[in-house]
């Protein structure tokens, strides 16, 4: 009996995730007049049953990628951002602010050895992505794989995040570096 249980909760993924893929990824962002209140909610309530973990007020926008999103947990008030991609076991905390385009990669090609192509050599084993809460991740960012964005992390629109940083940090460039820290500032 339970595995017609699995297979049936199975089923209700599969089947959001085609209504998701299939229609609903493609209507109007949120901010959209009219429609796009609709959508949101339409998108969230693919989530809710695609995610392992879906919090309340989550916002998926048009256009958002997350493979088969099974293993992927988002907390209150997140979102995924237009034309982002994430990895499907992604895990997003509370309050994170994701803007359009962001890319998080799971994997690299390996290049260890030169006797051979780099296309022969495979890839490195696929590594999770965790973003801590009270996170804003600016527009057309791009994640190496396994990185652990703390919190209260700000990272500037156009970073190559290609390492991890402290709590409450202000990341930017190409390599990403540290600008200052949020909490120096505290009064």
């Amino acid at each position: 009996m339970r595995k017609g249980r699995l297979r049936f909760a199975n089923l209700h993924k599969l089947i959001a995730l085609v209504f998701y893929y299939g229609l609903f990824r493609y209507l109007p962002c949120s901010y959209f007049p009219i429609l796009g209140p609709v959508s949101k909610k339409l998108r969230y309530f693919c989530g809710r049953i695609i995610f392992r973990k879906c919090g309340k007020n989550v916002n998926i926008e048009r256009g958002a990628v997350f493979g088969c999103g099974f293993d992927i947990e988002i907390g209150d008030r997140s979102g995924i951002g237009v034309k982002c991609s994430i990895p499907s076991d992604t895990i997003i905390g509370n309050n994170v602010n994701m803007g359009p385009k962001v890319f998080i990669l799971s994997r690299n090609h390996r290049f260890d050895r030169t006797d051979v192509t780099i296309q022969s050599q495979g890839y490195y084993p696929d590594q999770q992505t965790v973003i801590e809460d009270d996170v804003w991740i600016g527009r057309e960012v791009t994640m190496t794989p396994g990185r652990n964005i703390k919190k209260g992390t700000i990272i500037g629109a156009c970073c190559l995040l290609c390492k991890d940083f402290p709590e409450y940090s202000i990341v930017g460039g190409n390599p990403s570096r540290l600008i200052r820290s949020r909490i120096s500032n505290e009064r």
